[in-house]
């Protein structure tokens, strides 16, 4: 079969969209058990280490994987047409079998900075596979539905939060229930990595320029260039990310402790709600348009980041969860589906790009979050000595928690309040200018 021809016709849709949904999936489930165990590897293999900074140690460990992330998508963009989407899948299948086995690995290499090195490797490939796949399932997407990008990459989408409830019941089943180690949860990254790598290896992929076959590579890459308003989006998205994936990394190692019950749930119970939602977000930017939505959302994501701040107790924990789900679950695949409406002749490389924002912006964000939430510990405890001679399990050492828990989020809500600003500002232009799609 040949790869020039058309995808209505000749390409198995309905697989090549199920395939993305898997490879997605997994990514998912991925980032939900890596977030599931952070506790239990910042207590386990951090803690011996480095005590006083394994609250850095860990976020730079989880901002790895966005780093892997952030470079996939940097390289494998532009040249998704030359590497082809399934080469590039069957890449992300590698990596999400590679990168677990090196996480487990790392304890047995004795020294702690190898021990350091061999997390972070070992995440940064996971990210690489989890950059692979958005490289290409959304490009493809697009492609397959020319007509229908919101809804459907909003569909797909959809299966990001459903891989992180997978994976975040998995992991309570895995601690909580069985008391498994936290080198179980991480080595079930590798069942759906290799199951999606499987299924790819059987179908045909469609090129992702269609739109205009006699685009060349210059000028799809001049795209951005020629078409300055795309930096506005790039920034945009910086901002989204880091109002909805860098929460959602953060909440085992900040909130198990603060609001009594393990932070997974939190993610878990927000991840059910995003599924449900994005079903439903093609409607709702036909009737307010996709900036509309976007705008409208950064509310409630401000609101929810705040009241997660100073939840003490389940309840309050998930009333505040609810509100941040509401605010940030169209966020990522609206924007993706905005740049893809707004620069066609961009093709993979846009898509990339505003990907690749978002994904940097994780990777600077967590260990930022990291480093704040160490420096808020030290300061209610009193300093470093203080803090290490707190009793595991201690009202004292709970309040200490809690008060960094809080600083972290209080500072990270900060950002959907600039998003108020800046999407109301091109909502409002796109209007005024009615320029729709074009600058």
């Amino acid at each position: 079969m040949s790869e020039q021809q058309t995808p209505k016709t000749e390409y198995n849709k309905r697989a090549l969209f199920w395939i993305s949904v898997l490879a997605l999936f997994t990514a998912a489930v991925s980032f939900s058990l890596r977030t599931g165990a952070s506790g239990a590897i910042q207590a386990g293999v951090f803690n011996p280490i480095d005590a006083a900074n394994s609250g850095r140690l860990i976020g730079e460990a989880l901002g790895a994987s966005f780093l892997g992330f952030a470079l996939s998508l940097l390289v494998i963009s532009p040249f998704l047409d030359r590497f082809g989407a399934k080469r590039v899948l069957l890449f992300a299948s590698a990596c999400f079998i590679a990168g677990p086995i090196l996480i487990i690995l790392a304890p047995m290499m004795g020294a702690g900075g190898m021990i350091i090195f061999m997390v972070k490797f070992g995440m940064i490939l996971c990210g690489l596979g989890w950059g692979a796949t958005e490289a290409s399932i959304n490009p493809v997407t697009a492609v397959l539905y020319p007509d229908d990008k919101t809804h459907r990459l909003n569909v797909l989408h959809a299966w990001w939060p459903a891989g992180i409830v997978a994976g975040g019941l998995l992991s309570l089943v895995l601690f909580q229930a069985m008391n498994l180690s936290w080198q179980v949860a991480i080595a079930m990254i590798i069942i759906p990595g290799a199951a999606f790598g499987a299924w790819a290896m059987k179908e045909t992929f469609p090129k992702t320029q269609i739109e205009d076959p006699d685009m060349s590579f210059t000028d799809m890459i001049m795209v951005p260039f020629k078409r300055p308003s795309f930096w506005i989006f790039f920034v945009i998205m910086f901002l989204t990310a880091s109002a909805e994936l860098a929460p959602g990394s953060w909440v085992d190692v900040a909130l198990t402790e603060t609001v009594k019950m393990p932070g997974i749930i939190v993610l878990i119970y927000v991840s059910a709600i995003m599924f449900v939602m994005r079903h439903f977000a093609g409607a709702l930017a036909h009737r307010v348009s996709d900036m509309g939505l976007l705008w409208m959302t950064t509310v409630p994501a401000a609101l929810g980041l705040y009241l997660l701040a100073v939840a003490n107790s389940p309840a309050t924990a998930l009333f505040a969860a609810t509100i941040w789900a509401v605010g940030v679950c169209f966020m990522w695949p609206t924007m993706l589906a905005a740049v893809a409406q707004r620069y066609p002749r961009g093709g993979p490389w846009t898509i990339g790009l505003v990907g690749f924002a978002g994904a940097m912006a994780i990777q600077l964000v967590l260990p930022k979050l990291g480093a704040i939430y160490d420096t808020a510990k030290l300061e209610r405890a009193g300093g470093q000595d203080a803090f290490a001679a707190l009793q595991p399990g201690s009202e004292q050492l709970q309040d200490v928690l809690a008060y960094a828990a809080e600083t972290s989020f209080r500072t990270i809500a900060i950002i959907p309040v600039i998003l108020f600003v800046i999407f109301g500002a091109v909502w409002f232009i796109e209007r005024k200018k009615k320029l729709g799609g074009n600058d």
